[in-house]
């Protein structure tokens, strides 16, 4: 009877490791993108804003972002006060600088490399050839109990001091559902430069037909985590043009400096 059941025990994952190596990436992305709403609900997302909550040491800072296919921003709430990161309205890539509060504009190679990224949006899967990207199922692994898939998307390079470097993420895919559920990336400039940042993703719910996690932990690998938890997603808001907008304050402060130098 033992012997029976080491046999039954062996088919059953002898079948399940084949059933995993039988998958194609296509066929992983594919249904990934099928189950999380299909391609035709994921081309009609022209933009997408997300209310987010981040905790950090005890405290809850509202977090609000916005991104279209060609221009976003981050919003974050601090006692009151509102700071923007990462604004771009399609020409422009500005910060708020958190030690003088002022905006700040961004160099011609951060803007090249957002317009790559914004390229991206809905999804990097989402007609992935046609963006020019390349997908490798490099093998099967356990995360914390879960059988994955995992994928290396290799995309267009991003440019750092002048030189194209390769822009690659690692998609840990579950095995059942084809959904992401971990994302691994290297920094390539910077001083975090080196380091593998990592996002694990969870609590996928549906959003106007689309599923979406709402639930994330982002950090240096191997390390803890800063948790983000969504609040709320909008497909396809209306956000009136002057959010991403240089501040003109800021212009003139700038033509300022520009005339004392």
């Amino acid at each position: 009877m033992k012997n029976l059941n080491y046999l039954i025990l062996s088919l059953t994952i002898s079948l399940i490791s084949i059933s995993l190596h039988a998958q194609s990436v296509d066929e992983i992305i594919e249904s990934y993108i099928e189950n999380t709403g299909g391609a035709e609900n994921w081309n009609n997302v022209k933009g997408m804003k997300m209310s987010a909550s981040i905790n950090q040491m005890g405290m809850e800072i509202p977090v609000e972002m916005v991104q279209f296919k060609d221009k976003m921003y981050t919003k974050i709430s601090i006692q009151g006060q509102e700071i923007k990161q990462g604004v771009f309205d399609g020409e422009t890539l500005w910060s708020t600088n958190f030690m003088s509060m002022k905006a700040e504009k961004s160099d011609q190679e951060d803007i090249d490399n957002v317009k790559n990224e914004l390229a991206e949006f809905p999804d990097p899967f989402l007609n992935y050839k046609e963006k020019g990207f390349t997908a490798e199922l490099t093998g099967t692994e356990n995360i914390e109990g879960s059988d994955v898939f995992v994928i290396k998307l290799t995309k267009k390079p991003m440019v750092v001091d002048g030189e194209e470097v390769p822009n690659v993420s690692t998609y840990y895919f579950d095995s059942e559902n084809f959904v992401p559920i971990m994302v691994r990336e290297e920094v390539m400039s910077g001083p975090g430069k080196g380091m593998v940042m990592e996002s694990r993703m969870s609590d996928y719910q549906e959003v106007e037909g689309l599923f979406i996690p709402f639930s994330m932990t982002r950090g240096v690998k191997d390390q803890p985590g800063q948790p983000i938890t969504i609040t709320s997603v909008e497909i396809n808001p209306s956000v009136d043009e002057s959010e991403f907008k240089f501040p003109e304050s800021s212009e003139e402060s700038e033509s300022t400096e520009e005339i004392i130098n």
